[in-house]
């Protein structure tokens, strides 16, 4: 199995666990986080780094996957990501064997598809995605880099959701909807009606 560096020591880390071990391709090297968490284990895997070791580390690992989580904004995220990108590192892309990603679909590097999740025929996820447990992808959907679809969210065939949006538990985006950059997509709602992207995006 290859080496994987994880980058965030949270609850969505610990989630991401489950997948990398249950898909099998990745063996996880370490997690980066703060220095107070140095040294500090999660779910069996040790802290052995920090912010500041990335440079280092993006010579002697050839992959990395962000499990900061994402529910206020996409920019630590995204943040981390383009940093690990500028260095030269990889990106990984992690399927749980629970999930279902069509042969016809898309995933971006550093793209996770958690337990149950789906993604349909023609559908394509961004970089740096998560689609965790139960959401659902339909068919020729568009999703932007750093987005998060959280558990249960349903992006329905042909919408288009741009980056950095945050699709709440159990809502759903119809058909043919799109939803502009940075938007915030409320756990239960119903969108049908395209949603602009917001008038000031974080860079």
């Amino acid at each position: 199995m290859e080496p994987l560096v994880l980058i965030g020591g949270g609850g969505h880390c610990r989630s991401c666990l489950e997948v990398i071990r249950a898909q099998g391709r990745y063996r996880v090297a370490g997690i980066v986080d703060r220095p107070a968490k140095l040294h500090q284990r999660v779910d069996g895997c040790e802290v052995f780094a920090t912010d500041d070791d990335l440079e280092r580390l993006a010579r002697e690992y050839p992959w990395f996957l962000i499990t900061v989580g994402q529910v206020k904004t996409p920019e630590p995220r995204r943040r981390l990501f383009e940093r690990v990108t500028a260095l030269g590192g990889r990106l990984a892309t992690v399927v749980s064997p629970l999930a279902w990603v069509s042969s016809r679909a898309r995933l971006g590097p550093g793209t996770v598809v958690m337990h149950h999740g789906l993604v349909n025929t023609g559908a394509r996820v961004g970089r740096n995605c998560i689609i965790n447990s139960k959401a659902l992808v339909e068919h020729d959907a568009v999703i932007g880099d750093h987005c998060h679809l959280a558990t249960a969210a349903v992006v329905n065939g042909g919408a288009r959701i741009g980056a950095g949006v945050l699709v709440g538990t159990n809502a759903a985006v119809c058909q043919g909807v799109v939803v502009g950059e940075g938007r915030l997509v409320p756990g239960g709602c119903l969108v049908r009606r395209d949603m602009p992207a917001r008038l000031e995006v974080v860079r």
